[in-house]
């Protein structure tokens, strides 16, 4: 015999209804079937509202009574037959009387005992059950409809009965026969004597799985709106993906700790009879769902499934009373349980001073004051201190039976926690061995979920989110390459880059779903508000995404002071703006600890060299024992482009005007002529050696006229150049007549660091460099008799822009 149960949004609309009748019509069999049904779509919710708000005295609690019986009227007409409706309406239009009847008795009494709430929630399982019943009969599907209340019996324990199994069982076995098929509400049911009582919420899948242990069916299917039970809950991690199959106590893990799975108590009955459970999608019937077994199969992924619990709250008590055999442990946990209050969290200190544990938001006032009377006199004597309470928090759990045989799990979970800012307040694992539970900020469930599921799960992509500042050559050239790479990376690296925020001078944008880097620029347009980094940083922290980077691809000497409240939110920063780097020491020194401290990247390596590998050499020589000694170099890709290129047929200021054309300058060329900028790369590089500097301990030697420095703007800066042009010529012909060429040079040794410009004959490194190349001799302890040589292209917005993108990837730990 089969049994399948259909939940309510699986009947939410006429269409889905449709679809599940023609599942039962598929399922038809010589054995029969026993069909279980929830209320359909949302009636549960306007029940429970028309109550409270009846018994609070609002009048218009008929708001809800009115759009069910205008939901159900509506199916009524879609499914069934017009010359069948008639009757059908007549039978809705009584249960519909019968309900009003007694919400206008709640309404008047003011009195909504949760004995008289069982009554009214029921209703919404009767509507569905007979609607289907009688559109399966005018289909010419032979069925019967079985009234629950009068087959599940129960205790008196209203609003979560405890069903007598043995008496359920007789009386399911004595109107079921095999053979014949059966239409039964789920939820309902009743005591001994005939009073209405529930199984609680998502109770039909306890009543569903009550008439299959009855009838020792050899499988349980349960239709909903997902493909079976989800790695995640499907809407806080995109990647979650079905589970192929569970054992009964992962299935029992996952649904305690939050997972829509099957209702816990209805795991009982069908782990005593082995029946399995099929988990399927009524709008996606092909599918194979999630199958609930006995059989232990083998998987090779200890976590089968992450849950996680939202509004949670942390109860600690603490005291002398509590440690050694007091009672106070078993005194407590029996008062929460008289109350029907679930604790979904407890850990105890080992020195047995204190226990916390973790009960849902909405039962805190309940607890506490069940505290306070229960435990008056040891509070009286100090013998337990007032209870602790932490709000504002959720729970993740990972579960898994081979969770148990696995090393290293816990530290795994902490460590990618750890890395994206998420604080553990909690831990605890069961005595089983088939989870791990921490409580979390409230703010942090959504990250942690996804974190979690890319760490073990692999998900499809992980993620990496963007927030890019300054979109000039170097900027709009990484969107270029981001654009470019995006299919690449998603196929050969699983990673998937999204741009969720983005701004110049003038405007921003962000969006945590993603921004198309193809055509960034139309959306910023059209999209943008005002710039306000005020406001762009608040809204990236409060986005909180997993893997997040802020990428600085400014000039401005303010965006870096918001370097240290990035960092602080566990966000990466990668930089191409130097003066967040050359800054003063003690604002580098705690950016730089800061970022450790929170276990993320603050990456430059374009500071010096834009895409060399400058910045990791030097990093992987320190960490790796060595000593840098000297640093000698040619930093600026700009000067050096300038004094290759201006000859006797291209003056000094056109070729600087070109340069700038090119991109190939600062946006003000007046920071690489002055020598600014190359002083602020010989900084970096000192700091990175060991070096305790500041700019103003970099002597420099300028070759730029004083005059030219001082100009007010750019249109005065290249007047005033041309004036100069002569002057430069011959300090050009000078160089040339003693076979020599004009190079800008940074020096470092551990006495300090200097810059100037100098004529190198043809036997010196520097003197065959071409265009915008840069080169550094690093000499070392173990570099002494011959230095490490770096040399390339130093300067170019491709160029920058690619060691840009290779620092966002280094962020992927």
């Amino acid at each position: 015999m089969k049994i399948l149960k259909f939940g309510g949004s699986s009947l939410a609309c006429a269409g889905c209804i449709e679809k599940a009748k023609k599942i039962i019509l598929s399922r038809s069999n010589p054995a029969g079937m026993v069909i279980v049904l929830s209320a359909m779509g949302d009636t549960t919710d306007h029940l429970s509202r028309a109550g409270e708000r009846a018994a609070s005295g609002v009048e218009d609690y008929t708001i809800d009574l009115n759009i069910i019986e205008k939901q159900h009227i509506h199916w009524v007409h879609e499914l069934i037959p017009v010359n069948e409706q008639s009757h059908v309406i007549s039978l809705i239009k009584k249960i519909l009387n019968e309900l009003e009847d007694l919400t206008n008795g709640i309404y008047l009494t003011g009195d909504l005992s949760i004995k008289t709430r069982d009554k009214l929630l029921g209703y919404g399982e009767i509507l569905s059950a007979n609607i289907l019943y009688e559109s399966l009969k005018t289909d010419g599907f032979p069925v019967i409809l079985l009234n629950a209340r009068e087959l599940i019996r129960t205790d008196d324990k209203f609003g979560q009965a405890v069903v007598n199994r043995e008496i359920t069982y007789k009386l399911l076995r004595r109107h079921i026969k095999k053979g014949s098929n059966y239409i039964l509400p789920g939820f309902i049911a009743s005591t001994m004597t005939d009073i209405p009582t529930t199984l609680g919420r998502n109770g039909s899948d306890y009543t569903a799985a009550l008439v299959a242990g009855a009838m020792k069916a050899g499988k349980l299917e349960i239709w909903t709106d997902v493909s079976g039970v989800m790695t995640a809950d499907p809407r806080m991690v995109k990647q979650a993906r079905p589970i192929e199959s569970l054992t009964y106590e992962e299935a029992m893990e996952l649904s305690t700790f939050g997972a829509r799975i099957i209702h816990p108590p209805a795991i009982q009955p069908l782990l005593h009879e082995g029946i399995d459970v099929q988990i399927r999608n009524t709008f996606a019937p092909d599918e194979p769902g999630t199958l609930i077994t006995s059989d232990i199969r083998n998987n090779e992924h200890p976590v089968k499934g992450i849950s996680g619990i939202d509004r949670l709250v942390l109860l600690t008590l603490s005291g002398t009373s509590i440690s050694g055999p007091s009672g106070i442990a078993a005194r407590l946990f029996r008062l929460l349980s008289n109350q029907s209050v679930d604790v979904v969290f407890l850990t105890q200190a080992s020195s047995e001073y204190s226990i916390t544990f973790g009960i849902p938001e909405n039962h805190l006032d309940l607890v506490i004051t069940l505290i306070r009377d229960e435990f008056s006199l040891e509070m009286k004597y100090n013998r337990i201190n007032p209870v602790e309470v932490e709000t504002d928090l959720a729970m993740v759990a990972l579960v898994g039976n081979n969770m148990k045989r696995s090393i290293g799990l816990s530290g795994k979970t902490f460590a990618a926690l750890g890395r994206n800012g998420i604080n553990v307040i909690a831990i605890a694992q069961g005595s089983t061995e088939r989870n791990i539970s921490v409580v979390i900020d409230r703010k942090d469930l959504k990250k942690a979920m996804n974190v979690l599921h890319e760490t073990f799960f692999l998900s499809q992509y992980r993620k990496i989110n963007l927030f890019i500042v300054g979109v000039g050559n170097v900027g709009k050239t990484l969107l270029k390459q981001i654009a470019a790479q995006k299919k690449y990376l998603q196929k050969e690296f699983s990673i998937e880059l999204n741009l969720a925020g983005i701004a110049n001078s003038r405007k921003m944008l962000l969006n945590n779903e993603g921004i198309t880097p193809e055509n960034w620029k139309e959306q910023l347009e059209k999209k943008g508000i005002k710039t306000d980094m005020r406001v762009f940083i608040r809204k990236m922290k409060t986005y909180n995404l997993r893997n997040s980077v802020f990428v600085d691809n400014t000039a401005s000497s303010e965006i870096p002071k918001w370097y240290e409240e990035i960092l602080d939110a566990s966000i990466s920063v990668v930089a191409s703006n130097k003066t967040g780097i050359a800054t003063d020491y003690p604002i580098y020194l705690n950016n730089r600890s800061l970022a450790r401290r929170r276990n993320v990247s603050l990456l430059f390596e374009t500071n010096v060299g834009a895409g060399l590998p400058v910045i990791k050499t030097m990093n992987d020589l320190v960490q790796s024992g060595d000593k840098i000694l000297r640093i000698e170099a040619v930093l600026s890709g700009t000067l050096n482009y300038i004094f290759n290129t201006f000859d006797s047929q291209n003056r000094f200021s056109s070729t600087v005007r070109n340069a700038m054309e090119k991109g190939l300058t600062e946006p003000d060329p007046r920071i690489d002529l002055s020598g600014e900028d190359v002083a602020r790369k010989i900084l970096i590089l000192a700091r990175e050696a060991g070096a305790v500097m500041n700019i103003e301990d970099v002597k420099r030697e300028s070759f730029l006229p004083e005059e030219c420095l001082k100009s007010k703007d750019l249109d005065e800066f290249f007047l005033l150049l041309e004036k100069y042009d002569d002057y430069f010529e011959r300090m050009r012909q000078e160089a040339e007549s003693e076979g020599k060429s004009l190079r800008y040079v940074a020096e470092y040794i551990e006495k300090g660091a200097k810059i100037r410009l100098i004529k190198v004959d043809r036997n010196h490194p520097f003197y065959h460099l071409e265009g915008k190349d840069n080169i550094l001799l690093i000499t070392t302890e173990r570099y002494k008799s011959q230095p490490l040589v770096i040399q390339g292209a130093g300067a170019g917005a491709e160029v920058t822009a690619a060691g840009v993108f290779g620092d966002i990837m280094r962020t992927v730990h």
